[in-house]
């Protein structure tokens, strides 16, 4: 069982066994069309594709209109008839990919974590390790077997939500830990969400620091020893982002180098900077 990352070799062993399978996870916050029209040029064999916003988000707005940030997690229920339009069943080895570090496909990895499934990995280096090893890409959308179905289990991480967050600020129990690049965490350059800056008290950790130069995660030692110098307690830690996407980078990263415990606050900054009465931070930490 693979239950964080997988090489490209050990994928390309297993990639046409019935009961793996392979999620191509690839998207453009500037361009959403990006990553379909990528997956229908060439993808990994038997992949499926995950639409971030359709597949891996659900409604932005909720029903009494709260905004709840560019990416909301998706009903849980939903998730599962996705998971199960895929063939995935309670016994499937499901692996994430895309072309930009596990920045997308972490996200999928940490949904299926959510829905209690522990046999999800990223493929480490994503579709540019898996060519530069000369596998094969095809075209081709492969005809999915559905395999009985996949079940909502205990959950294997925790989350919490922007009361949690706001109620942290007075106690600062919890290390609350940011994934965006470190201009727009202090507030410049931003061009996604329509105010800068971060929330008070947060920490910056650019979610591309837990990769070396090719792609693929630095080692579980060189990972622990960064994560542990700001890092105090992992079990007692948030992680955040833009959207909730990138933050789950953060997760795998520390699920690699062995430093579990850590949640996800899924609406992170474009959820918090929605409401005006939110107090903001700019410039570096606090």
């Amino acid at each position: 069982m693979y239950t964080t990352l997988i090489s490209a070799a050990d994928l390309a062993k297993n990639i046409d066994k019935l009961q793996w399978v392979v999620v191509d996870c690839r998207h453009d916050l500037a361009d959403t069309t990006a990553g379909q029209k990528a997956y229908d040029a060439a993808h990994l064999p038997n992949a499926r594709f995950a639409h971030l916003d359709n597949k891996l988000s659900g409604a932005k707005t909720a029903t009494n209109g709260a905004f709840h940030g560019r990416h909301p997690l998706p009903d849980k229920q939903e998730f599962i008839h996705t998971l199960r339009s895929w063939g995935v069943d309670d016994s499937s080895q499901v692996v994430a990919y895309d072309a930009h570090g596990g920045m997308y496909a972490a996200r999928l990895w940490w949904m299926l974590r959510w829905v209690g499934h522990k046999a999800v990995a990223v493929l480490d280096g994503g579709i540019g390790a898996w060519t530069a090893a000369n596998l094969p890409l095809t075209d081709k959308v492969p005809n999915i077997v559905l395999r009985g179905g996949v079940n909502a289990r205990t959950s294997l991480v925790s989350q919490v939500n922007v009361a949690d967050v706001l109620g942290n600020l007075a106690t600062a129990s919890r290390t609350l830990i940011d994934a965006r690049a470190p201009d727009r965490f202090r507030g410049e350059n931003e061009t996604i969400d329509p105010v800068g800056g971060h929330i008070p008290g947060a920490r910056n950790r650019f979610f591309k620091d837990n990769l070396q130069e090719d792609g693929r995660f630095k080692s579980a030692e060189q990972l622990r020893a960064e994560w542990s110098a700001i890092l105090p307690d992992s079990g007692k830690s948030i992680m955040q982002c833009g959207s909730g996407v990138t933050a789950c980078h953060n997760l795998l990263a520390l699920e690699v180098a062995g430093l579990p415990g850590a949640a996800l606050y899924p609406g992170s900054w474009s959820e918090w900077c929605a409401e005006p009465a939110r107090p903001v931070a700019v410039g570096c930490e606090g």
